[in-house]
């Protein structure tokens, strides 16, 4: 009975704990997302990313599911939003920040 009762505030613990990681996740339309690529195991070269899109959300729904569309074609899919993130539209990689230092003397 006492490995029952273990086990049973372990569980609850572990969800607990789980829960508490996960991120709520809201989108809103016309907004564009990426979709991750769960399938992609076996893929050539490391620095491959699973991450596929840009998307436009055409409406989301409750629980977490959110139907979108891709923008070059026309299809639509509803996917669970844990597997989307937002898209930053843009060259986020070109910006640098330049720091001159003055000769000590």
């Amino acid at each position: 009975m006492q490995a029952y009762e273990n086990a049973k505030i372990y569980k609850e613990n572990t969800k607990c704990w789980h829960d508490g990681r996960i991120k709520p996740m809201h989108f809103e339309k016309g907004e564009h997302v990426l979709l991750l690529n769960s399938r992609l195991k076996l893929f050539p070269g490391n620095l491959r990313s699973r991450w596929t899109g840009p998307y436009e959300v055409v409406q989301p729904y409750d629980h977490g599911v959110v139907q979108f569309k891709n923008i070059e074609t026309i299809d639509i899919f509803k996917v669970n939003g844990q597997r989307l993130k937002d898209y930053l539209e843009g060259d986020q990689s070109n910006t640098k920040n330049i720091v001159l230092l003055k000769e000590v003397t």
